[in-house]
């Protein structure tokens, strides 16, 4: 009888303590489908957050995974705590790319395609969800940085389903390790450089010295100089890799300069609502 016990009592502690540290989930919307697939964007939202008295900035972020894998939980931790900071904010499901005989430079069209449904879904719905269509941020890592960014300045590679009154601008970017390739020159639809304006909005931008995709950040940082842009935040961390950002102390070091950067553009106020840890000297802003 003891032994039995004893099992239930450590099923109920075990049960308790998963309950205490279990994630809470977005609603997940269906923003686009088709005869054969359906697309989710799921959605956070801020406590007691009523859509008919708020209309609150909306951030919507896409997962990185190479154009080919990954998956919108990348960025939940982040959408929950800006969530808990006041924003709307979404994580997306995108179409994947797929190995094939298309040069891997225009395999990335059909996550562009998609990303700009999903911002054109995000505004369209701003009224349900209390959003200020107006007061959208968008970001992504890796391959998420580079489809947000495309997603966002190219008037092309558009949906035929999508509403072409909703545009796909937006206010500013998140972006961690954004991923660019010289082999994007070729095809204009999915070269960033080429959509590249100097009145893009602000953007802050997140690289470990040691990741390999800072050679394709280079000529695009160059050309962002060269056109006069003064709107972005460089941050280095010393000795890290690709997508150092998901794992601690880097995920909350990253978020914390996200969150001060937001406040100073007025879409957050008051203070981040975690603290830096001791490692906050290696994370290092050289613009």
């Amino acid at each position: 009888m003891k032994t039995l016990l004893l099992i239930i009592c450590t099923a109920i502690a075990f049960s308790a303590a998963h309950a205490e540290t279990k994630k809470p989930e977005g609603k997940v919307y269906t923003y686009k489908k088709g005869d054969d697939y359906e697309r989710h964007i799921e959605v956070f939202f801020p406590e007691g957050h009523d859509p008919t008295k708020a209309k609150v900035p909306g951030l919507i972020m896409f997962h990185g995974g190479g154009w080919g894998s990954g998956s919108r939980a990348q960025f939940a931790d982040q959408c929950r705590y800006f969530a808990d900071r006041g924003l709307v904010t979404a994580t997306v499901t995108y179409q994947l790319a797929k190995k094939g005989k298309k040069p891997n430079h225009s395999r990335k069209r059909v996550c562009i395609i998609d990303a700009k449904s999903a911002i054109r879904w995000y505004k369209e719905n701003a009224q349900e969800l209390g959003i200020d269509p107006e007061r959208i941020i968008a970001g992504g890592g890796s391959a998420g940085g580079h489809i947000c960014l495309l997603a966002t300045t190219n008037p092309g590679l558009n949906d035929p389903q999508d509403s072409k009154d909703v545009d796909t601008s937006v206010k500013a970017y998140l972006l961690y390790n954004p991923a660019f390739q010289s082999a994007d020159a070729k095809d204009p639809q999915v070269n960033f450089i080429h959509h590249m304006e100097a009145d893009m909005p602000p953007a802050i931008v997140f690289f470990g010295t040691q990741d390999k995709w800072l050679k394709g950040w280079n000529p695009v940082y160059k050309k962002m100089k060269s056109l006069g842009v003064k709107t972005t935040e460089l941050w280095i961390a010393e000795e890290q890799e690709h997508s150092f950002f998901s794992n601690q102390p880097w995920k909350d070091l990253t978020t914390i300069q996200s969150d001060k950067f937001l406040t100073q553009l007025g879409f957050l106020e008051g203070a981040p609502m975690i603290e830096a840890a001791d490692e906050q000297d290696r994370l290092i802003r050289k613009e």
